[in-house]
């Protein structure tokens, strides 16, 4: 099968494509012919030596990815959810080696779930790491209530997309920041209130907020600490929180954590019960070849993508 595999870290440059074997799989696991692979902003990141790049690193060969869809072609003598003929989609092994830059992905059968027939593959495997981060961010780090307040950060991006519809489904009363011109994507994914970050100082336009899911990182922290009410919480997804900010939000009686979202089939269960009724949608912006992995990853850096970047292969 063709995979592709870093050698080393650095630029996209490094990513290699080359031949390998198809991944033997363990009793409690299925081999996925993969139809589509999602981008992620740790994928970029690992590529570049950062990210989980210090947990992978070790690996040989390394195959970057954690994001798929396919169909099942073989399933090992313990599984007894799926069948050979399935359509999958899930996040594989994250924040371990997910391999999913490849024509075939051996998976936990308990990581994944059925590809709702409404869903192409493209979009179901975009619902994944991206998803799963907002669900689990806004039911088990931070269960939200109805008639809280919640501001997410980068709301156009593909966690934010994500999570402005399904804090919407919660019951919250949502708040997100974007670019100017994505304002009306942000509105129309049901946000009840648009921030321009750029034109609009965060502090004097929102007060009282019961969570916010920063999905930007750095200084955004610690704006946002000022706009969290006391007993309040500030969740960070690309950065953790330095001492300094940590006392900032003891001091508040605001409860601020680093979160990473990890590998949950239940969840991912749950992530396509909401794709097949229609109540969370995926914006694929790009599809790429999986020849084209490299302008994939150059797309993710520059932080501007609306929504998914997606690569198709096994058409």
């Amino acid at each position: 099968m063709q995979a592709i595999v870093l050698h080393e870290p650095g630029s996209v440059d490094q990513l290699v494509y080359t031949d390998l074997p198809k991944p033997l799989i363990q009793s409690d696991e299925v081999l996925i012919q993969v139809k589509a692979i999602s981008i992620n902003p740790v994928d970029v990141k690992t590529r570049a030596g950062k990210g989980i790049f210090g947990r992978l690193r070790t690996e040989a060969p390394l195959i970057l990815g954690w994001d798929i869809a396919g169909t099942i072609v073989e399933i090992g003598s313990d599984v007894t959810d799926f069948a050979v003929g399935d359509d999958v989609f899930g996040m594989v092994n994250f924040p371990g080696h997910g391999k999913a830059y490849a024509e075939y992905v051996a998976a936990p059968a308990s990581q994944l779930a059925r590809k709702p027939e409404n869903c192409s593959f493209d979009e179901a495997a975009a619902s994944t790491l991206a998803a799963l981060t907002a669900y689990q961010a806004f039911t088990h780090k931070a269960p939200l209530q109805a008639g809280q307040k919640v501001l997410i950060h980068a709301a156009a991006g593909g966690v934010g997309h994500f999570a402005v519809q399904i804090a919407k489904h919660l019951g919250a009363y949502v708040i997100g920041t974007s670019s100017a011109s994505n304002k009306e994507f942000v509105l129309a994914l049901g946000a009840d209130e648009h921030i321009d970050y750029a034109a609009q100082k965060l502090e004097n336009v929102v007060s009282e907020v019961d969570v916010v899911l920063d999905l930007v990182g750095g200084e955004n922290i610690s704006r946002s600490l000022h706009v969290v009410k006391p007993g309040g919480t500030v969740i960070s997804i690309p950065t953790g929180i330095s001492e300094e900010l940590m006392a900032q939000a003891q001091e508040k009686g605001v409860n601020a954590f680093f979160f990473l979202v990890q590998s949950n089939g239940d969840d991912m269960k749950q992530i396509a019960t909401w794709l097949g009724d229609g109540t969370v949608k995926a914006h694929v912006s790009t599809i790429y070849d999986f020849s084209d992995m490299p302008a994939a990853h150059s797309q993710q850096e520059t932080g501007k993508t609306r929504g998914k970047l997606v690569v198709k292969l096994n058409a």
